[in-house]
């Protein structure tokens, strides 16, 4: 299968560059058009609303940029089997308690809603 040279989450992308687009044409709008109805004055209600579209783009290009970062599984295995620290080792007891508590709690949501509706 080819490469399109977009990556793998278009759809990130897509939100970025709309969201550039929409971003860009409202500050500019803002910036140069006289917007006034009944003698108030819309200009930096469009600037402002641009400044926030063009920053929840960058949302969207973090999250392209994340989707598209490729790490070979060896070097991904070599990696974490090289950290044998105590923080490593904190940090792997740390997430196995808290995966059996969450599969432990869902076990018992699952078993009590199951007793609820008989």
């Amino acid at each position: 299968m080819g490469s399109s040279g977009l990556g793998r989450c278009r759809l990130a992308l897509a939100f970025a560059v709309l969201m550039d687009a929409a971003g860009t044409g409202a500050l500019l709008t803002g910036i140069f058009a006289r917007l006034r109805l009944r003698g108030r004055d819309f200009g930096d209600l469009f600037i402002y609303s641009g400044a926030v579209l063009v920053f929840l783009s960058l949302l969207g290009w973090i999250m392209w940029y994340t989707g598209n970062i490729e790490i070979a599984p060896e070097e991904l295995a070599k990696d974490y089997s090289a950290k044998g620290g105590t923080l490593a080792r904190i940090a792997r007891k740390i997430s196995r308690t808290w995966s059996r508590r969450q599969q432990n709690g869902l076990a018992m949501r699952t078993v009590a809603s199951s007793r609820e509706a008989a």
